[in-house]
């Protein structure tokens, strides 16, 4: 069943996310970012975890989950060590995607002008 869920979560998602590509004038970038910002709001009144556990992989694959992510270890750094806490682990959970990004991107870019490093 939580398959089911899974499918339905990230297809309601990126549905919400085509509509509003469709029928306004934001770019993707906007829409990414207001994902990024949805997935905040939602860990900010523990509504994204409820999502984590009931939809599983579909809530983890979306953009939502990145900044999830980003506040649930800014939000335990400031209960274990106040604002510096927050300064020490908000990007924990994002480096290792990060320099995944990075590489790929460098790897790709340098592919598509015949180069390799």
């Amino acid at each position: 069943m939580i398959w089911l869920y899974s499918f339905l979560f990230a297809g309601i998602m990126c549905a919400i996310g085509e509509t509003i590509y469709q029928f306004t004038k934001l770019s993707p970038g906007h829409i990414t970012s207001i994902y990024v910002i949805a997935g905040v709001f939602l860990e900010s009144f523990n509504i994204y975890d409820f999502f984590i556990k009931n939809c599983g992989g579909g809530a983890y694959i979306l953009i939502t989950s990145f900044g999830h992510s980003l506040a649930h270890e800014a939000k335990l750094g400031a209960l274990s060590k106040g604002i510096i806490g927050i300064l020490e682990n908000i990007f924990v959970p994002a480096s290792l995607s990060l320099t995944v990004i990075l590489v790929l991107s460098f790897i790709s870019l340098n592919q598509k002008h015949n180069e390799f490093f």
